[in-house]
């Protein structure tokens, strides 16, 4: 059996897995740590083999007396309702990945913590500027645009949110580009919406219209109406402390003068 100590966000995970390729995984992709004397928030054990290579991104969720499972053809995750222990399935390493999202997004919910949104996320005169928005709008461009810029998040953004403060942490959960493993949170300053345009320009949204325009960019929805109203709150926190953007932009850097 392998034993794996990591952290993400502000969270202390612990992994047990009797695969030595779940283990070049974590290694590959997160920042290992010793372990230490501190309680982990979750431990997490993983297994490999189980169901069918991807096929879709529907999730069926599944409530038992006792416990919560996540269901999806390339992994299974059974969690228990205290949110200490999971069960991972998995099929390979694109399913591993999907599933520590899925159980890393509603774990940060039910803590009341913050939200991951589908979102790029970068460094600029030590502020985090989030771009996001649907498929194919840019947000891995926009990450390699904006270089030499550093990353906190390619695909996956990490976000606390509180009454007095939003702040981006490091996310392993990436695409295809690399971050420096990052230990410190960063303030969040704006947000925005990508447009691929033939000038650049910028324009900020209402509260309530960027409530709307960032509901679909959460990982995480279930149809607890409980969970739904975390959510909500999380959302109009955030919008109510940082502004969000329509960005129409050139696909070069330019449209960082209008940020920065």
């Amino acid at each position: 059996m392998h034993n794996l100590h990591f952290t993400i966000g502000e969270h202390h995970f612990f992994i047990n897995t009797p695969s030595i390729k779940i283990k070049e995984f974590f290694s590959h992709n997160y920042l290992l740590q010793n372990p230490t004397n501190s309680t982990s928030d979750l431990s997490i054990y993983i297994e490999d083999g189980y169901g069918l290579p991807f096929i879709d991104y529907d999730v069926s969720v599944i409530k038992t007396h006792n416990e919560i499972i996540y269901k999806r053809a390339d992994y299974l995750i059974k969690l228990d309702y205290s949110y200490n222990n999971a069960y991972l399935f998995i099929h390979d390493e694109l399913a591993l990945k999907h599933a520590l999202m899925n159980l890393y997004s509603s774990y940060i919910v039910q803590q009341n913590w913050g939200l991951l949104i589908h979102s790029s996320c970068v460094i600029n005169n030590g502020m985090a500027h989030i771009f996001s928005g649907h498929s194919g709008a840019g947000k891995s461009t926009v990450a390699r645009l904006s270089s030499p810029r550093e990353l906190l998040a390619d695909e996956a953004t990490i976000v606390k949110i509180t009454s007095n403060d939003v702040v981006i942490f490091d996310s392993p959960f990436r695409s295809e580009l690399n971050g420096k493993c990052f230990p410190s949170p960063y303030k969040l300053e704006s947000i925005h919406l990508l447009n691929q345009s033939l000038s650049n320009s910028r324009e900020r949204l209402t509260r309530g219209n960027s409530l709307l325009h960032l509901m679909d960019k959460v990982f995480y929805w279930t149809e607890s109406s409980t969970e739904t109203r975390k959510i909500f709150k999380l959302l109009h926190l955030l919008v109510k402390q940082v502004p969000v953007y329509n960005l129409y932009f050139q696909k070069n850097n330019t449209f960082w003068e209008m940020i920065s």
